[in-house]
């Protein structure tokens, strides 16, 4: 029996091709590039943005109410608080609805099911649905039809909610989904429940993500504009709402459209003003999201 040898000049494993060794090269390049062009970008935006906006920050544009009369004396407060307020009813919503959810369909729902099936597939959808539907939808069923909530904050609360509730969804299965089995399958050994697992060893693990993902969807609401013109937000409300069930509401994000949209250079100073606080207030919803990350992972 005889043994064929393999010439030694003959690799293993074949060189690179230069076109490939170039194209391995130039791949990381271009990337870089499209990311160093988005980066320019956005800072010739902030900075456009921030060279008219930083003259008009002040303790008193911050707590005056705005006018679309007169620009010397106008203000944000009344925006500033609705869009508190939204950000806050819109978290106390989404929360828990998109945590119990994305528990049910991870550690309960049977895949099999065609109505779990179905409800999947609905939320993958909803996640890519104009926000201008959501305002529709808000305005049929919330402002007027069944509910008959009116123009008040609650309506635009939860209006907004509807709109990022399936990203929390998204965001809080594949969280949970991260966590390893094998911490469900130590916990169940040790007698624990499966609802004791889930709250003791799962949602403690998954908690930085399902955190992270809350207060992305959050950043994404703050901004929008096309549902609370739907639902009927207020430009220059020279009030705060008191009553999130019976009281009007202004938002940021109304009022940058209105002051930008007026004809007076004055009023556009204004909106790049009131653009600034609202990157403001983006970046402290995203520090948060990293230092709740960062404490629960170190924790786990």
């Amino acid at each position: 029996m005889s043994v064929t040898e393999v010439p030694a000049s003959r690799a293993v494993v074949q060189r690179a091709s230069r076109g490939e060794r170039v194209g391995e090269l130039l791949f990381p390049a271009a990337l870089l590039l499209c990311v160093g062009f988005a980066m320019l970008a956005l800072a010739v935006l902030i900075v456009d943005v921030a060279a008219d906006g930083l003259q008009v920050l002040s303790i008193d544009y911050l707590t005056s109410f705005p006018s679309q009369v007169f620009p010397e004396n106008s203000g944000v407060q009344s925006a500033l608080v609705g869009t508190l307020l939204l950000m806050a009813v819109c978290a106390v919503f989404i929360v828990p609805v998109g945590t119990a959810t994305a528990i049910y369909l991870e550690e309960y729902a049977d895949r099999d099911r065609w109505w779990n099936r179905l409800i999947e597939v609905n939320i993958q959808n909803l996640a890519a649905v104009p926000s201008i539907v959501y305002g529709i939808l808000g305005l049929a069923f919330l402002v007027r039809g069944p509910l008959e909530l009116g123009r008040v904050v609650l309506a635009g609360a939860l209006t907004l909610g509807l709109l990022v509730l399936p990203v929390v969804i998204i965001v809080g299965r594949e969280a949970i989904r991260a966590v390893p089995g094998s911490i469900r399958e130590g916990s169940l050994a040790l007698g624990a429940t499966q609802w004791q697992t889930i709250w003791k060893q799962v949602l403690p693990g998954a908690l930085p993500g399902i955190a992270t993902g809350v207060i992305l969807a959050l950043s994404r609401a703050i901004g929008e504009t096309a549902p609370l013109i739907v639902v009927g937000a207020v430009a220059f409300a020279r009030f705060n709402p008191n009553d999130l069930t019976d009281d009007p509401f202004s938002a940021l994000p109304i009022l940058i459209l209105e002051w930008v949209q007026a004809p007076q250079e004055e009023f556009r100073v204004l909106a790049a003003g009131a653009i600034l606080v609202l990157l403001a207030l983006l970046l402290v919803m995203n520090a948060g999201a990293i230092y709740l990350r960062n404490r629960y992972e170190q924790k786990w």
